[in-house]
């Protein structure tokens, strides 16, 4: 429930305050004044586009805040809480919260959610468990088999909306195999080719077998293949010059032999040249295993070092055909290679999903027909219920014998919705062939027909606050008490803000709100004010004549707020 609405600089007002509450609220006022500001000053804190050019003339901003009072553990109260944002304890499980928005002249665009910045989206999802606002263009959406639609499953509850949400649940889950096989399908031949390319390109990399590593152990191979004589004639002259084996000349073996015998003879007359014997020594025995290693390393020189080399060669040279293909590393080729066999194991196992996706499918599109035939029923069941309650009400609203009718076609495309196509008709007499809203009636039947679907609706989806903007239009007479009657009626339920140009609707309110403007011959600004006693009766007269203070129109008016304090039991 909104408990008051704070606008400033906004169309014509320039700072007004409306104090709201329970029951049934009539805004009134003269042409011109600023009324319908008031819903768009609530269009804007429910989330509406902001435009500049409803800031008042002069101003550099305008700004709209609204106090609503909402169940402390609801799920508002949650979205908030998500938002950031946050709510005051206001009695019994209750809580107050604060929602506010600002246009500047530039069109930017501000929203506050319980007393912290949040985005306009916010707003907008509050919007829609808070308010429902019928203007002008609703009735003219009435027309459509869309809302038509909304209404119907909004009238059947909560059997249909489960049966719904298992059948979305189910059709969204129908909808996304069937594009995954059907893409199969149409890309078979696509992706056989890429599993062809892919085995060609797998077989090419095992034939060759690359390991970790191999290409620099390769290099360094060749290296040494390519200089195989001179490593053989150094790793010779190297062991000759050491030991000679095959030259009768002096060797550096027997030249520290001849040393340590030198020394170790004369090494009783002094102990240091002991010591530099036995270092001759180890010497000596170092220069042996160096010999003997060169000795193995000729023998371990390839014997056909040129066979070798090409072997090593060809080897590099497949090697890199793989590198410039699949390259530019090692790594490189050999990730293409785990990656070919994932993809390839992943397209050819593309039968088998095919294969398990149509079994899926066609198991679901089963389901998805039974839960839609099951759905089409709901909404007959429902159709009926609704239209017979909203003739009832029709006859209540000065249209004693117009009758709804709804017809619920099921076709054979199923929709996110089902398959059902909902066609709301009015049948204005018993005689007459029922025609589609759209063709069969006039803005003021189709106000006192949306204003009797929300009426009935209200007992089964309840919605917090009502706002109709002109639900009035077009109507006048016996019709304009009946709605204000009806408008009363919803208000039993659900807090009722209605902006009207009828006497016979405002008389129904048990808390009349008048835009009042002012002028001081250059610029005109509009307030509000909560109208009791005299006052009402003045608007009220002033509604019905043009005349506030006409003795007529004032009895007049003092008579039709008896009439509708007597018949809502509520003290204006």
């Amino acid at each position: 429930m909104i408990e008051e609405i704070g606008i400033r600089d906004l169309g014509v007002i320039a700072e007004a305050a409306l104090p709201l509450g329970t029951g049934f609220t009539a805004i009134t006022g003269e042409t011109g004044a600023g009324k319908t500001m008031v819903v768009t000053a609530l269009g804007l804190l429910l989330g509406g586009r902001a435009d500049s050019g409803v800031i008042r003339q002069g101003s550099g901003a305008a700004s709209v805040d609204g106090r609503w009072v909402i169940p402390a553990d609801g799920a508002v109260a949650e979205r908030v809480a998500e938002a950031g944002g946050g709510v005051d304890p206001f009695g019994e499980g209750q809580a107050e919260l604060t929602l506010g928005r600002s246009v500047s002249a530039e069109g930017r665009s501000r929203a506050q959610v319980g007393g912290r910045s949040a985005p306009v989206g916010v707003l907008a999802e509050l919007g829609e468990q808070l308010v429902v606002v019928h203007g002008q263009s609703d009735q003219i959406r009435l027309r459509s088999q869309t809302a038509q639609r909304d209404a119907l499953d909004r009238f059947a509850g909560s059997d249909l909306a489960g049966l719904l949400a298992d059948y979305r649940s189910v059709y969204s889950r129908y909808l996304e195999n069937t594009t995954e096989r059907d893409t199969l399908i149409r890309e078979r031949d696509a992706r056989s080719a890429e599993a062809a390319e892919l085995r060609e390109i797998i077989a090419e990399i095992e034939a060759i077998a690359p390991q970790p590593g191999e290409d620099d152990e390769l290099a360094v191979r060749a290296e040494r293949l390519t200089n195989l004589e001179e490593l053989r004639l150094a790793a010779a002259s190297a062991r000759e010059a050491i030991s000679a084996e095959e030259s009768e000349g002096p060797d550096v073996a027997l030249l520290l032999d001849s040393a340590r015998r030198q020394l170790e003879r004369v090494s009783s007359f002094d102990a240091e040249l002991g010591t530099l014997a036995e270092q001759v020594a180890n010497a000596s025995y170092q220069l042996s295993e160096v010999a003997l290693e060169l000795s193995r390393y000729l023998a371990g020189l390839d014997a056909d070092g040129a066979r070798e080399l090409e072997i090593v060669q060809d080897r590099r040279s497949d090697l890199n055909v793989l590198l410039r293909k699949y390259g530019p590393t090692f790594e490189d080729v050999l990730a293409t290679l785990d990656n070919g066999n994932a993809r390839l194991l992943e397209l050819d196992s593309d039968s088998d999903r095919i294969d398990e996706l149509t079994a899926v499918v066609e198991a679901d599109a089963a389901l998805v027909d039974a839960l839609a035939t099951r759905v089409t029923e709901t909404r007959r069941e429902a159709a009926g219920q609704l239209a017979n309650a909203v003739s009832d009400e029709l006859s209540a609203l000065a249209m004693p014998d117009a009758t709804l009718v709804i017809e619920v076609a099921a076709s054979d495309e199923l929709t996110f919705s089902g398959r059902d196509s909902i066609s709301f008709l009015l049948k204005p007499h018993a005689g007459a062939e029922p025609r589609a809203l759209a063709k069969g009636a006039s803005g003021g039947e189709l106000s006192r027909v949306m204003l009797a679907i929300e009426v009935v609706i209200a007992g089964s989806d309840p919605v917090p606050t009502f706002v109709f903007d002109e639900v009035d239009s077009g109507v006048g007479g016996a019709a304009a008490i009946e709605i204000g009657r009806r408008l009363a009626k919803l208000a039993e339920s659900a807090q009722v803000i209605a902006v009207t140009h009828l006497a016979q609707v405002a008389a129904f309110a048990n808390n009349h709100l008048a835009v009042v403007k002012d002028s001081d011959g250059t610029v005109t600004a509009s307030s509000v004010r909560q109208l009791t006693g005299d006052e009402r009766t003045a608007e009220m007269a002033r509604l019905l004549s043009g005349l506030a203070d006409s003795d007529s129109g004032l009895a007049h008016a003092e008579e039709l707020l008896t009439l509708a304090r007597s018949a809502t039991h509520m003290v204006g």
